[in-house]
């Protein structure tokens, strides 16, 4: 096996798994209104309390907070989306670009280890939300292997 089928399948690895693991996400958001109905707006107020960057507080507050119902709607969604585009492949860097999106999000509204931490507070505090970010930027300057491009090359 060359190396280049070697990176291939590791990436294909890295990119399923990460799919599956949105799937769980998605799944009980879904499954259950609970979340929509009012987890959103406690992650939200949680966040506003105890860590998010300053800088995100205003849109915290005044735009997802009022809405939480909309956007506790459109992020479960948006985890199932991206969990099928992971696990087949299919607008794959679509996906990752939505992905690295909600981690960015999600990193700025509870990360927030407070003005005085040292600097690599800052990367320790943000290891949840950074790592998956990382995956994301991965797939998305990975070389694009589609479907059909290998079918049309193995004729």
């Amino acid at each position: 096996m060359s190396a280049a089928d070697q990176q291939s399948k590791a990436l294909a690895f890295l990119r399923i798994s990460i799919g599956l693991i949105f799937l769980i996400f998605a799944e009980y958001k879904l499954t259950s209104t609970r979340f929509i109905r009012t987890g959103m707006a406690q992650y939200i107020n949680q966040f506003l309390n105890e860590g998010s960057y300053p800088f995100i507080r205003p849109f915290l507050r005044n735009v997802i907070l009022p809405h939480t119902v909309f956007f506790g709607t459109i992020v479960s969604i948006s985890e199932l989306l991206i969990a099928l585009s992971l696990i087949t492949g299919v607008l794959v860097r679509c996906a990752s670009l939505g992905g690295l999106t909600m981690m960015l999000v999600l990193l700025f509204s509870s990360n927030y280890p407070g003005p005085q931490a040292p600097f690599w507070e800052f990367f320790g505090a943000s290891l949840e939300h950074s790592v998956l970010s990382l995956c994301f930027i991965a797939l998305l300057i990975a070389p694009s292997t589609h479907r059909w491009a290998l079918l049309r090359s193995k004729q």
